[in-house]
This record gives structure tokens, sequence and C-alpha cells, in this order.
């Protein structure tokens, strides 16, 4: 006789018990089986311990009910329903749902073609090549998200970067002319609007994404390759994932749905059929899915959305300090109690945290009672707080902690400064404020201040004195500049040469300039 194995034994004893399982109630009468006239659920006869042919029904109001339980039940997702009841909803019914209210973008922008490409070879100049057109059409394929029923979408900044023409898919594959309202580069977040859309859409409803929870199950919602809209179902595998270096205000939720090429701007939803993100990029050495995508948060995406709606562009909290990771070494060689938070290197004049009586020193551990355990979090809780708006931090200094209110200004955006003949013969000579991207890109240190070059124009002084596109000066006859405001007043008054600190490629050196 062939062992029976101890697993088959196991659901032969749960079927054998299924019927003390199912549903029982009360009779009126009966408490039990104590011969009181006990009975079941439906009207017949009584218990054997009550008396002959006495009958009882059990008053719905009274029912008790046990639940039945089987390892055969259907996997479903509990949630409570529109009015508070709980609900029993299966992932197709949120994914059928939720995929109505993801569409298909597919933008068109006009590239210069008129270079051939072997045309840089001297060989094959002059040799009767085919002269392609001087403008082609280029497109790009991606996803978003209707989050209103006037017909806003959001999508990625990436998706429709230089479109001139948008237009969106819906889920039924009817098509619409689309607008773009406004695109922010720093987060990657871009939103739409649908002309003239259908009187029904099937906006997504924004989730509190801070209330997220790791191994949480998402879906993430898009059209991966152009083939179609897809739902793939992965978990929350980290949230407040900054530092990755795709964007200048990182703060997303790390997901293992799989991500793909034309995901981008897609929906990532929880279990609610609520929007938690928009999918925006995937880290990979083969360039398609290997388990790690990031999706920007509804937290980051919302208060930027409602600015570009309301004012054409991203209105951001400004402190005015230049700060840094505070860790134990950092701790203990500055005499520092606290081991984790946000160290101020430095208060800018006339800033709103001068103004609040910041220094130089003070470690930030909190702000409006959230921490901040490093840079990326303070600057992203400043920013999305938006401008005038009034914030608490919590500050170590020395052996104190106190609370600071802060009243925070708008962000100045990266000024540009062209200096022609006029302002002093460096004609030609294009600089701008160092900003977190260029320290990123050139492996700067984040307190670095200065201007870089971003354009020499040739037989200029600043081409003849050789500085280059890139440079990086950082002062002025030996006067620090940490913007191109105080690059042009310092230029200005200066007189004869002017000696320039440039740093080129890692190495420092003086440049002499005749003015």
């Amino acid at each position: 006789m062939q062992r029976v194995s101890w697993q088959l034994v196991f659901l032969l004893s749960l079927a054998l018990l299924a019927p003390a399982c199912s549903d029982t109630t009360k009779g009126e009468a009966g408490e039990g089986t104590s011969g009181k006239g006990a009975s079941s659920s439906k009207t017949g006869t009584a218990g054997t311990a009550g008396k002959a042919g006495t009958t009882a029904t059990a008053k719905p109001g009274n029912a008790k009910t046990r639940p039945t339980f089987s390892i055969f039940a259907k996997p479903a997702f509990a949630y409570a329903g529109p009015k508070g009841g709980p609900k029993q909803v299966s992932i197709s019914d949120i994914a059928e749902r939720a995929v109505r209210g993801v569409v298909n973008v597919r933008s068109e922008k006009s590239v210069d073609a008129s270079h051939h490409p072997l045309r840089r070879f001297p060989f094959f100049r002059g040799r009767g090549l085919p002269r392609p057109p001087r403008q082609r059409r280029a497109r790009s394929l991606g996803s978003g998200v209707v989050v209103t029923n006037d017909g806003v979408v959001l999508t990625n900044h990436h998706v429709v970067r230089h479109a001139d023409q948008i237009r969106v898919t819906l889920s039924n594959d009817q098509e619409y002319v689309a607008k773009l309202i406004g695109s922010d580069p720093k987060s990657d977040i871009a939103v739409l609007r649908i002309e003239d859309p259908p009187k029904k859409l099937h906006p997504l409803p924004l989730a509190d994404s801070t209330k997220l929870r790791l191994g949480e199950v998402v879906l993430a919602i898009g059209n991966p390759f152009g083939v179609g809209q897809t739902v793939t179902m992965g978990i929350v595998s980290a949230v407040g994932r900054a530092n990755v270096g795709i964007v200048d205000y990182e703060d997303f939720i790390q997901t293992d749905a799989a991500i793909n090429p034309g995901n981008s701007g897609g929906a990532l939803v929880n279990m609610r059929g609520e929007l938690v993100g928009i999918n925006t990029a995937i880290l990979s050495r083969s360039g398609g899915y290997q388990g790690i995508g990031f999706a920007v948060p509804t937290q980051m995406a919302k208060p930027i959305m409602e600015s570009l709606l309301q004012h054409g562009r991203v209105i951001r909290g400004w402190l005015g300090v230049m700060i840094q990771n505070l860790d134990k070494r950092l701790a203990a060689a500055l005499g520092l109690k606290v081991t984790r938070g946000v160290l101020v290197t430095q208060v800018q004049q006339n800033s709103p945290a001068a103004a609040a009586g910041l220094a130089r020193g003070d470690v930030v551990v909190k702000v409006d009672g959230k921490p901040t355990r490093d840079v990326a979090r303070l600057r992203n809780a400043i920013a999305v707080a938006g401008a005038k708006r009034k914030v608490t931090l919590s500050v170590v200094r020395g052996d104190k902690t106190f609370d600071k209110e802060v009243t925070l200004g708008e962000l100045p955006s990266a000024k540009v400064a062209t200096f022609t003949k006029k302002q002093g013969g460096l004609g030609g000579l294009t600089l701008e404020t160092i900003n977190d991207g260029h320290r990123r890109s050139m492996g700067m240190p984040r307190g670095v201040q200065g201007v870089i070059v971003t354009e020499v124009t040739a037989g200029s002084n600043a081409a003849r004195a050789g500085l280059r596109k890139g440079d990086v000066v950082l002062e002025i006859n030996r006067r620090r500049v940490a913007n191109t405001a105080q690059f042009t007043q310092v230029y200005r008054a200066a007189t004869g040469q002017i000696a320039l600190l440039v740093v080129r490629g890692g190495a420092s050196m003086y440049v002499l300039l005749e003015k």
C-alpha cells in the first residue's frame, strides 16, 4: 500500500470538518442544547432535547453568523468601499477599472536631419551623397493618467519634451489632441489637457502616497514598447528613494512591478484603485525590466500639477541655506550629540533662513514634525511646501533643541547672464549659476558655489584667454562669486587684468583676461 502524503490527509480532514464551519444561527428560545427548544436557523422540529413538536424560527435581527472557511477560496482584497462598507474586490476588478483612466501618449517633434552621417568623414565629402531632408519628424510613445473630469492628464516631462504635437488615446481607442499646460524637468512631471474631451472620462482618484507601506501590492499600468495597455503587478519595494541621479528632486517609490520603455508617465495604482505614483524610470543594465522601477509619488506630483495649472510654472519653497548630510564621524568632529540630520554649512544673506535666525552649525532634524534624515528629504520638504508657506523646523544647536518657524520664499530660478562687449569686453560669454544638476553631472561637492560657462563665442576676449564651455568660475581677483549677479557686480568693478579662478576637469587654475 502506497504511503499517503500528509498534505492529502490535511485536505481530507478539512473537507470532513467543513460542515462544522457552515453558517448556523441560534433559535429565539435556544441557548444551546440545554433542552429549551434549541433549533436550526430554518423553521422545523425542535432540537432533540426540547419538547416534541415545538418549532422555533430565528429572527433576522438576532441572527449571529459564523463565517465559512475554505482553502479553495478565490484571492481577493478587502477594502472599504465608497460608503464605508467592506467589500471583496479582486485584482481583475481593480485593473479593469484603473485602465480606463490610463491613456497612451504619442508626441511628435521636428529634428534637424540635414547632415548625412558619412559627411563627417573627409573622404565622402563632395562625392554625390544623397542629401537628406532638412527636417524630419521624430515620434515618441509613452503613457499618461487622467486625473480630472475635464481632461487633465499627468505624464512625464521626458515623454513630451520639445513636442510640437501631442495626441492621447483613451482605453476605448478614441484619439484626441492634447495641449501641454506645463512641464517640470526637475521632477520629470508634465501636465496635459485633452482638447474637446468626451463627456465621460474615468479619472483615477489620487491617493495619499505617504501612507504606502513596504510590501503593499501595486499595479503598474502603461503602454510598454507601444504594444498597447498592459497591467503588471508587484509590491512597494521602498519609499523615499533619493540620490538616484535621475532628476533634481527625487522622492521615488521603488517597485518590482514590471516597468519598461513606454510605461513612462503611466499609473502606479494601489489595491483601492487609486493613483499612488507616476511611473518614471527603471534601473537596468540591459535597458529592459530587471526588477527595479521608480515612480514619482502623488505627494510630489500633485502640488506640481496644481502649480502648473494655476501659475503655468512650478513655484517651490526656498529656505536659503547650504547643507550637507550629518553622520557619526562628522558629528564627533564637531562635538554634536545628534548623529543624524542635515547640517547647515552656510546661511545666505537676506534669506528666509537668515530672517528666522538659523546659523552655520545648526542641525535640522525635522520639518513640520517629520524627520529629515538626509539632504534630499529636507530639500523635497521645503520645495513641496511652496513659497510664502510657514514651516516649523526642529533644530539642534549645541546642547539645545528648539523649534524655528520659517516663512519660506520662492526658489529663485537659474538665471542666465550674457555678457556683450558693451558690458565689459567679454563678448559672447554666457554664464549660468551652478545648480545641483551641474554639481551632480560634474562630480562637484554639494557646497560648491560659482558660475559655469555655457557658451564662448569664437574670437571673443574669453576665447582668446582660453576659456571653454564647461569651465567653472569660483573667484574674480580672489573674491568669491556665488552666482551670476555677483559675477556681474565684481567684474564691472574690476579694472585692468582680471584673474579668474577656474576649475576644469577637477583641476584649478587662474586665467587672465584683458578688460
